[in-house]
């Protein structure tokens, strides 16, 4: 990749972040729920963590790619409404097992799985709440040079994992290493 682009938008208390705050290599993921690379790229993403869980940092993102993904902004919401209630990772890590079962009523039993409050659940999810959180990550997305999912930043700068998660792995060793 020619083009260098950085983190567009910091990493802030807000984001879905795994691991500490005060890690020193902090990895952002924006990241469609419905794309096979990014379900591919979750365990990775898990293993990384466990392997330096002091060291390490993970943020998630939404970059739901709708015009091939026609469940991934649902997921995305879906995703925010278990967040509002303490549980995004659990859904998170529900909604890429499930990733070829995300229509709406689907979502909803996962969110029944999950025990989340239901009436809450069903009312912001009908009311959209979160859809503007999850456009603001899309533009964030873009404004940092996101084209498509995983779009993948260490410490602010892109990485391209396109070749495999391997690159990653060797990326935040080598950090680590100075």
């Amino acid at each position: 990749m020619n083009q260098q682009h950085d983190l567009a938008t910091p990493v802030t208390t807000i984001d879905h972040s795994r691991g500490p705050a005060h890690a020193p290599v902090t990895i952002v993921e924006y990241g469609d729920f419905e794309c096979p690379t990014c379900k591919q790229a979750a365990p990775s993403l898990k293993l990384l963590l466990s392997r330096f869980p002091e060291q390490v940092r993970i943020v998630f993102r939404h970059f739901p790619l709708e015009e091939i993904h026609p469940h991934a902004l649902c997921a995305a919401e879906a995703s925010e409404v278990a967040a509002a209630q303490g549980k995004f990772w659990e859904m998170h890590d529900l909604l890429f097992v499930n990733q070829l079962h995300l229509k709406s009523n689907q979502l909803q039993h996962y969110a029944e799985q999950l025990n989340l409050d239901m009436a809450r659940y069903s009312a912001e999810m009908d009311d959209e709440i979160y859809r503007q959180r999850i456009r603001e990550h899309i533009d964030s997305g873009r404004r940092s040079g996101v084209r498509g999912t995983p779009g993948i930043f260490v410490n602010g700068q892109i990485h391209d994992v396109s070749a495999g998660m391997q690159s990653l792995f060797d990326k935040v060793a080598a950090l680590l290493a100075r």
